[in-house]
């Protein structure tokens, strides 16, 4: 069972030094989903089923949905294309800000 947490655990903190490292929006929100999801993996082992379902509903659920449709309505994706301009939008917010500095 240990191994499991510190699976887990390692996992985790994959995830937050992944999400604060990519570029890409999309790929970012799916990372955070999948730490949620294993956040809830985490409270189911420490006992704690109300966290657990919490966590899976508002962290993987809720939130992911709100993170999803505010990225399409600043359109940084377009799904009826099946494109992604994550990446561009913000090495251009990137761009633009240090422009507006000079």
């Amino acid at each position: 069972m240990q191994v499991l947490h510190i699976l887990l655990l390692v996992f985790i903190i994959g995830c937050a030094v992944s999400v604060s490292l990519t570029k890409n929006l999309l790929t970012a929100l799916v990372i955070f989903m999948g730490q949620s999801l294993a956040m809830s993996v985490i409270w189911i082992l420490l006992e704690s089923p109300d966290l657990a379902i919490t966590e899976a509903a508002v962290g993987a659920g809720i939130t992911s949905l709100l993170l999803f449709v505010t990225l399409k309505k600043i359109h940084a994706i377009d799904i009826q294309k099946g494109t992604d301009k994550t990446t561009n939008n913000v090495q251009e917010g990137v761009t633009r800000h240090g422009e507006d500095q000079e």
